[in-house]
């Protein structure tokens, strides 16, 4: 008998509130570098890529660029469906069975879990696989280690025919300190993993009875998806119509063909800073330490400090979290409440609830090292063979200054190459790409002048990534024809650049 192919679909949303500092709204969990230098979807990808490396993302149109990069990094291949808005779980799964094969069989997996054993993952897949192709949705679930109220439980019934997975009784959302223990006695509960496996038609079915409005709305934001390499965009009007609900609350605990398989590995959903800790070791006293951490006459205590020293001096049950730009100190007993600090930030209009001063690009990313009334310093990293947009500034010139590799850089028409130790300006109003034609990182450090220094002061004439071509800028209105002067010179353009004194 041949071995059906599993398809399977990662779910990329998340707003990244959790784990703040580290996790932000512009940069979630999912895609920060959490274990070692893997992120999460990462190491999610990797995983899968065990039962098929061909895998759909679903994921917000604002972390695209991210998902595919982790993709690539994975060694894995397929399309990536973007959401507008975010809309939950339902849609999410509902755009995706849609654009799957009616008889596809779909494992629908978190981007943000963590779960090290791929072997025996891949091996409780597989056992739900006849569950799922007599017309169940599978869901799996982990046994519990204690009594935890952060998780879903799922009540197992009888064992199926094939002995691998039990009926479904009901589903128990996150319970009291009282009602999991209760349920941790009973036996006969595990945690909710909110993973699923299912033949996209049933589950279409099940949306059909259960959540019509929800796949009325994802039938027509599919029927207009337009594709751009290997994104696929819902149409933005109809996916905005669409309820936001959970697979759970919108189906699950409403259908009746629901089948559980157990997973008996580590597993977590990395859901908090002391969910984190625990993926590391413990020394003697307690603490876990992650980068340059160092820990004197202190107790159970937990750093992540990938950037710098911090030591932490006669602590104990505390969670120190560093960034560039901002540090946690929070008691251990506090960690669910981390959401509570960036709501506060974001009340007060500070930039660090939802913003890196690292910042991703799908051209490599820029961090912002130093600002003042009038200038602002930024190091620029550009991948191999990437481009900035060529673009204008209605109120800063730049210079860029290479520190490392070799730059190709448009300004008004001339093409330059700009080497390490070198260094070209950038008048106000000057048309200018920032291009790597190498193949190793390109690093710039680019200082701006001027009276407003912000990021939407852009102008887009061409880009390689379907960015907007042209944006309003402040003050100004955008939409300008590009002047022939601009267009890069052939062979042979007269540099302008400068060596570094």
């Amino acid at each position: 008998m041949t071995t059906p192919t599993i398809h399977p679909v990662v779910l990329c949303g998340g707003s990244g509130t959790r784990l703040w500092p580290l996790s932000r709204k512009t940069l979630p969990k999912q895609f920060a570098p959490l274990i070692g230098d893997k992120s999460l979807l990462q190491l999610t990808l990797e995983r899968l890529c065990s039962l098929n490396s061909n895998i759909t993302c679903v994921a917000s149109e604002d972390h695209r660029f991210l998902v595919r990069e982790a993709v690539d990094e994975a060694g894995a291949t397929g399309r990536q469906i973007l959401e507008p808005v975010a809309r939950n779980t339902a849609a999410a799964m509902a755009a995706a069975a849609l654009r799957a094969g009616r008889d596809d069989l779909l494992l629908f997996a978190p981007a943000d879990h963590h779960i090290p054993d791929t072997a025996l993952f891949a091996q409780t897949v597989r056992s739900g696989v006849e569950a799922a192709l007599a017309g169940q949705i599978v869901t799996f679930g982990v046994a519990p280690s204690f009594a935890s109220t952060a998780y879903g439980y799922i009540e197992a019934g009888a064992p199926s025919a094939d002995g691998h997975s039990h009926a479904v009784v009901r589903f128990v959302e996150k319970p009291t300190a009282a009602v999991a223990e209760s349920l941790i006695l009973h036996g006969g509960y595990c945690w909710n993993a909110g993973i699923f496996l299912a033949r996209a038609d049933i589950l279409v079915a099940a949306l059909r009875m259960h959540a019509p409005d929800i796949l009325q709305a994802c039938e027509r934001a599919t029927a207009a998806i337009s594709a751009d390499g290997s994104f696929d965009r819902l149409d933005r009007e109809a996916f905005e119509a669409c309820r936001s609900d959970s697979i759970d609350y919108a189906v699950l605990e409403k259908h009746s063909g629901i089948s559980v398989v157990k997973f008996n590995g580590n597993w977590s959903d990395v859901g908090s800073w002391n969910a984190v800790a625990t993926l590391h070791p413990a020394d003697g006293t307690g603490n876990r330490l992650s980068g340059k951490a160092s820990a004197l006459r202190s107790s159970d205590t937990f750093i992540h400090a990938p950037h710098r020293r911090v030591v932490a001096l006669g602590t104990s049950r505390l969670i120190i979290v560093d960034t560039p730009d901002a540090v946690l100190v929070a008691g251990a007993d506090c960690a669910e409440q981390v959401g509570d600090v960036v709501r506060m930030l974001a009340t007060e209009g500070q930039a660090e609830a939802t913003e890196h001063r690292r910042v991703v690009r799908p051209w490599g990313a820029y961090d912002k090292l130093d600002f003042g009334e009038r200038f602002q310093v930024k190091r620029l990293t550009v991948k191999p063979g990437a481009k900035l947009s060529l673009q204008m500034h209605h109120h800063r010139a730049e210079h860029w200054i290479v520190v490392q590799g070799t730059a190709r850089a448009t300004c008004d028409g001339q093409v330059s190459l700009v080497r390490e130790n070198e260094s070209i300006y950038l008048p106000l109003g000057a048309i200018h790409r920032l291009e790597n034609p190498g193949k190793t990182m390109l690093e710039v450090i680019e200082v701006q002048t001027g009276g407003y220094l912000g990021e939407d002061d852009i102008v887009r004439f061409d880009d390689t990534y379907g960015r907007c071509p042209s944006i309003k800028t402040r003050g100004d209105a955008a939409e300008l024809p590009l002047p022939d002067s601009a267009m890069p010179a052939e062979a042979d353009a007269v540099p302008q650049m400068a060596p570094i004194p």
